[in-house]
Parts: structure tokens; sequence; C-alpha cells
């Protein structure tokens, strides 16, 4: 509301320099002196005959403004960040809102503005930056102070008031609360398998004058079963977490409740550890040099992380040629050592065209197919060897084969081809999507000349070979033995792509796809269900090598309610789907057979490290600016006034506003007291009065 006022004051516009004003004024008084001190007449007279001279050589002016009076504006600052959303803090809040802007439209010359504080992604509550943004709007002169609705918990608290105007705080609480919380205060982000690792954990009781005691702490690892352990209340502990699996762990840290506290939702802490393989180790054993030889070698020795452990048998023991045995070879072949006292602590074992002519015996055959069995890994690249007596699948270890020759003698195919993926191989992680392949065109890969004919199949046969009647021949045959996998190569010329024969082909890719499937790599397990959050999303994934609709998961928020979901069909063999994930902790989804976690951490992790209503934080800022902290259970909002400057803006039961008397001037007249029409008479006729008198 604007108000005009008329206000009338007396000013001086002198005539003259005020030096000169000054200088005839002295003059006038040393005029005088000698006529008092001789007591003269006429002194009176002269003297004030000088007065009016200088009077009127001042200026003296009535002046008359009229002014428009200008509301003070004040700030309500509501805070609607994630803390305020605990227990009935928002409808407190609201209610305090609604009853300041009905008292403040009642109150003359105010204006209330007010603003929000939003969520401000992991900076937590930055109140006063949303302060200093709204002050940039408001002059200096009409600021009338801050009233701010929050839970006391800010992260940006300045030095001063804002705008040095008085800052009340309102607090959606009955008084001082307690909160309990499970602080992470070290986790690595990715362990080595086979190894673990170590968190380093706190559990802080918030708002307890002396804590002490201990707390049941739960551990929960992927759905295992849960271990407790009981931790002392402030102090560090330390948790060993092993690493058994390559790909995400998620580990949620629960602390049980603490009687009387404002909410549970930091009583729980969620860890995300990626599991990573140290350096792999390869044995490599190749059966006789050969052209494809160098590029097995040259694959797994371009990789950083494999340690390679490469024998190639150069002569067959039944070959008698009188070359003498140090020229043969550089070292013998620890036969023991590898297929019997460290054999398990390959990753993979590659046979690359080797062949049963007694270099190992059955019983360490044997143990490789244990190994296997075990779960280890065996790769085998196979020619004209794997046919016959001779071949391997006639001897222990073909037990763990996923296919095997032909009954005839000779099973090798010549001839040229190119090798293709199958339906079930466009559905498996190893050969979907490979480089030059199209499912309706023919691939652009170079061709191959020989191929082993195998029949019993026993694996998924992801690639294959086109036979002469239309039908397709075995070429990639990859399973599951035990706890551990096998993949068979039924030719020996993949090191054409790699020369670039024909156009070559994904060589590299392929191998290495074959190879971290054998070592069970998390993204290329063919029956799979994932699940991951990124940007506050829960994203599902499940891939199977069944030719049948994606179907449906079961998801399982951190609260433990239950929602089906049916997934969207993205290409052979995947389907997906994506739901908001708000709630921190950690999330199951379910197709029925296979679990998969994921760990939601909180968006705003200043949020929730304190839930508590306190005022520890923000009354001494109030208190500095005259204002004060006010709680909003039960009584709600207090009164609202408007106070003089200098003035307390806070009491029992009140809260003010400072009033600035700022103002609009809209106009002026000036009236001249002393007109020259009018002095100039004056002067002279107390002039001639003085003459006289002293002239009597």
């Amino acid at each position: 509301m604007h108000i005009e006022q008329a206000i009338a004051s007396l000013r001086l516009t002198p005539l003259v320099p005020l030096p000169l004003l000054a200088a005839l004024a002295v003059l006038c008084a040393i005029a005088l002196a000698p006529a008092l001190w001789r007591g003269a007449r006429g002194v009176f007279w002269r003297g004030l005959a000088f007065l009016v001279l200088v009077l009127w050589l001042a200026g003296p002016r009535l002046v008359e403004e009229t002014r428009e009076t200008l509301p003070d504006i004040g700030l309500l600052v509501v805070d609607q960040t994630g803390s305020m959303q605990v227990g009935n803090r928002t409808a407190l809040a609201e209610a305090a809102r609604q009853a300041v802007q009905a008292q403040a439209a009642r109150l003359p010359d105010l204006e209330l503005r007010t603003i929000t504080v939003p969520e401000s992604g992991s900076s937590g509550t930055r109140l006063f930056t949303a302060i200093d943004r709204a002050l940039a709007d408001i002059p200096r002169s009409r600021f009338a102070g801050t009233l701010a609705i929050t839970d006391g918990q800010v992260h940006d608290i300045p030095q001063a008031a804002p705008g040095g105007a008085p800052l009340n705080v309102m607090i959606p609480a009955r008084g001082e609360e307690t909160d309990r919380r499970v602080r992470v205060i070290e986790a690595p982000g990715y362990g080595l398998v086979g190894k673990s690792v170590q968190l380093r954990v706190a559990i802080e009781d918030l708002g307890v004058a002396h804590p002490t005691g201990t707390a049941r702490l739960t551990i929960r690892r992927d759905g295992e079963p849960p271990i407790v352990e009981s931790v002392p209340i402030g102090p560090e502990h330390r948790i060993d977490i092993p690493i058994t699996r390559a790909g995400p762990t998620v580990v949620e840290l629960s602390a049980e409740p603490l009687p009387g506290e404002v909410s549970q939702l930091n009583n729980r802490a969620v860890v995300q550890i990626n599991g990573v393989r140290d350096r792999l180790r390869v044995l490599l054993v190749s059966g006789e040099p050969h052209q494809g030889e160098r590029t097995w070698r040259r694959l797994l020795k371009a990789d950083p992380s494999v340690d390679l452990v490469h024998f190639t048998i150069l002569r067959p023991p039944e070959k008698d040629d009188l070359t003498p045995l140090n020229e043969l070879s550089l070292i013998a072949f620890p036969v023991r050592e590898l297929f019997q006292e460290k054999i398990r602590e390959f990753d993979l074992i590659i046979l690359d065209r080797f062949q049963n002519r007694g270099i190992l015996p059955a019983i360490y055959l044997r143990n490789i197919a244990d190994y296997v069995r075990g779960g280890g890994a065996l790769l085998m690249s196979v020619g004209p060897e794997f046919t016959g007596l001779a071949s391997l699948a006639a001897t222990p270890l073909g037990a763990v084969l996923p296919a095997h020759p032909t009954e005839l003698d000779d099973s090798v195919v010549e001839g040229p081809f190119r090798a293709e993926v199958t339906k079930l191989g466009q559905r498996h992680p190893v050969t979907e999507d490979l480089p030059g392949w199209h499912a309706n065109a023919p691939p652009s890969w170079g061709e191959w000349y020989r191929r082993d004919e195998v029949g019993d199949v026993g694996g998924q046969v992801v690639m294959s070979a086109p036979t002469p009647g239309g039908g397709e021949a075995p070429l990639l045959v990859l399973d599951h033995v035990g706890e551990g996998r096998t993949a068979l190569l039924l030719s020996d010329q993949i090191w054409l792509w790699s020369r670039g024969h024909d156009g070559g082909g994904p060589q590299a890719e392929l191998l290495r796809r074959v190879a971290h499937w054998l070592m069970k790599e998390p993204e290329l397990e063919e029956n799979a269900l994932t699940a991951s959050i990124e940007n506050g999303h829960l994203a599902i994934e499940r891939r199977s090598t069944d030719d049948a609709p994606a179907g449906d998961v079961t998801v399982i928020d951190p609260d433990g309610h239950r929602q089906r979901l049916t997934l969207a069909q993205q290409g052979p063999g995947r389907g997906t789907a994506s739901i908001p994930a708000t709630a921190p902790g950690v999330w199951q989804a379910s197709d029925g057979v296979r679990t998969a976690y994921a760990a939601s951490a909180n968006a705003n992790p200043l949020e929730i490290a304190d839930l508590r209503a306190t005022a520890t934080k923000l009354a001494g800022l109030a208190r500095q600016s005259g204002g004060g902290v006010h709680w909003l259970e039960p009584a709600g909002a207090p009164a609202l006034r408007m106070v003089e400057p200098e003035r307390d803006a806070s009491g029992s039961g009140w809260m003010a506003l400072r009033r600035n008397h700022d103002h609009l001037v809209t106009g002026i007249a000036a009236l001249p007291l002393l007109p020259p029409w009018l002095a100039l008479p004056l002067i002279l006729g107390l002039a001639v009065i003085a003459w006289r008198r002293e002239g009597a």
C-alpha cells in the first residue's frame, strides 16, 4: 500500500558562497563590538539590521515535500529438501507458511515474498544461496528481514545474516531430536577376486549427550544369509568383505534403531564393490608348430592383464631324427608341476592342436577334467589331430568335451566355407552382434578351408559351417561341465582371419569373448539377470538362450514392497525394463530362477547424514541478527509484527520484521521567507531607526 504524505521543513539556500557569508557575519559582529562597549543607544537596531542582512543572504526557504511511502519487503523461505520429508515436517511447514502469509497480508506497508529451497543434487540444503539470489532483486533500504521454515539442517550458513536484517527461524518439530546413523568412512570401489576388502564404518548417535554402549550391525551381501556384529557407538569399526566373483558385489549395512530417534532412513548404508580379476594366468599348450600358433600367442601377449605360460611340443616322442635334445627345446616340459601341483592356479587352459602321444599320461588328463568340473576353464582348438586313436576325445579328458569326432577314422572335412552364427548363437553373448555378421545376409568374413566333423554334440553350438546339403555343421561349441566350462573350436584356421585373408574376420573379438565367457565374466553370461541403478532409475536386463518371450520379473524395493514388471523384448534372447528407484538401499529383481541386486545411494547424502530437527546450527546466527528460533509444534507459527530498527525482532510467541521507513519524493514546493522586496526595505528601515536613535 502506497501513502502520500506532505512534509514541511526549513532549509537555507545561501545567495553567496558560505565562506563569504561567514566573513560578512564576522564583519558585522566586529562593527557592533565598539557600540556595545560604549553602550550606544541604537546598537540593538543596528544589530537587528545586520541580522536581517545575514539572514537574507542565507536564503531561508520553507520547503514542502510530497512523499510516497514504500512498503518494506520481507522474505519467507520454505525448505523443501529431502530431510523436510521426515515425519510430519512437510505438513507443519505448509501450515506455518499459510499462517505467516495470512498475517503478512494484514500488515500495512509490508510485501512478503515467498521462495522455496529445492533439492540441489549432492550439495545438501543451500538455503542461504537461495536467499542471496532473492536479495538481488530487493533494495537493501527496503529489506525487512528473513523468515525461514526449515529443519535446521543447512549446509551453507554465512557469517552474518542476509542483508543485515533480522533472521527468524521456524523449525517444524517439538524440540531437539535424536538420530542414529551408519557412516561409511572408507569403502574401496573394487576388490580382487579371491581376496577380501576392508570397510571402515562407524555407528553414531546424534543429539545424545554422552553416547556409549554398542549396537547390532547387520551385514547383508548379495542376498546371502546376514551376519550380525556388535559394534561400539562412535569409534571406527572394520569389516572384511571377501570378493568371490567378478562383477558388482552389493553390501548393505543396517544398524538397529535408537529408541526415540526421528528416522531410520540413515540407519542403513549401501556399498557396491566391483570384483575384478588380478592378472589372469593362462596356460597355452601347442601340440606342434603350425601357422596359427603365433595367432594365439600374439593375442594373449597383447593383453597386459594376462600372465601367459606357453609350451610347444616341437617333436613327438616317437620321432627319432638324431637331433640333440638340447636343440629341440629350451627347458623340459614340466608335466607334473603344471598338471598336478599348480593346475588350479590357472584361470584358463588352452590346448591348441594338442594330440595324445604319451606326453601327458592319463592321470594328468584326468586332472584337467577334474580341474574343469571344479570350476576351471578349458578351450580347445582342434585340427586333424582330433580324429583317430590319438584324439584327446578318447582319453579321460573326453568326458568334459562338448562334442566328439565321428566314428570314421578321418573326420576332417576339406573345402572352403564361411563361418556362420547359429540361431542359438544370435542369442548367446559370445557370438551376439559379432562385427561383420548380418542376420539376413551372408557374413562379410573370410573363408576357412578345414574343419572337423563331430557327432554326439552335448553343448551349445553358437557357430556353424554350412554343409553341401544345406545343413549346418558345428564349428564352435560351448558347454557347462560341473562348476566349470569348456569351449571347442572345430577348426585350426581362425588364424586366416588375423592375416586378413579374403577380408579377414573378428578373430580377436571372438576369442576374447570365448575366453571371458570361460572365465565367467558377468557381462558374457548367456542366462543372466542383471540390475543396475543409474540417474535414479533401476534398469533390469534378462538374457536367455531360450527362444521364448522375455517374461516377467518381480522387483522388491529397499522397504520390502513388491511389484511385477513385464520385460520388453529388445532382440533375440534379451528383455529389459526400467522403473524409478528413488528409495536408497538394496533393490532386488528376480525372474523366479535368478536374483539380481543393485545399490541405490541417496541422491543427496548430506541431507540424510543428520536427520534431526535442530536449532544448534542456526540459533547463533538468528540471535546475532536480532531474531530467534521458534518451534512449530504444537503452537504453530508465531505472531508476526513490525518493529523499529535497533529493536529486538523476536520474543516469546512472536517474531518481527524491521520497519525501514523508506519513501519516494514525488514533489517539492519552496517558499522564500525573506524575498528581496521584503528584505531590502526591512534592512533600510532598521538602519534608519538605528541612526535616529543614535542621533537623538
